[in-house]
């Protein structure tokens, strides 16, 4: 795909990115407003990362790296860009952040009932480990 950008996020984006997500992405967060992402690239930059075609947004990943762990994170693409290559574009660059910082593996949030993000996942070399379980507690109200 040769008219695909990728590249980080900055605050201007919030609420293009967060339009975005409600078209393309599966599920909602609690941090889904301007302030969650805006917080977001100001602690870590380089996390979120966007790719665009013609201006367009057409895709997302968040890349967040704790210096422990490499966790991925919202990994969407926008319907009519599916299986164009957008998702593999995204998961390289996020890879290859990790490495630059010296993640050792990379997790991702998926949701349990999202069978083609399973694929796609699948596809992408990464492993569901159903001995894991996430555990959550809201600190805020949504």
């Amino acid at each position: 795909m040769t008219d695909l950008l990728i590249r980080t996020a900055v605050p201007a984006d919030a609420e293009n990115v967060l339009a975005f997500w409600k078209e393309a992405a599966e599920g909602t967060s609690i941090t889904d407003d301007v302030n969650g992402v805006t917080r977001l690239i100001a602690r870590d930059p380089d996390a979120l990362i966007l790719a665009e075609s013609d201006g367009v947004l057409v895709g997302s990943v968040i890349a967040g790296w704790d210096g422990w762990r490499a966790s991925l994170y919202r990994l969407a693409v926008l319907p009519a860009r599916r299986r164009q290559g957008v998702a593999s574009a995204l998961l390289e660059a996020a890879e290859r952040r990790f490495a630059e910082v010296g993640g050792r593996r990379g997790d991702a949030m998926v949701l349990e009932a999202n069978e083609r993000a399973h694929r796609m996942w699948t596809a992408a070399g990464y492993e569901r480990q159903d001995r894991w379980r996430r555990w959550v507690k809201s600190f805020a109200q949504a």
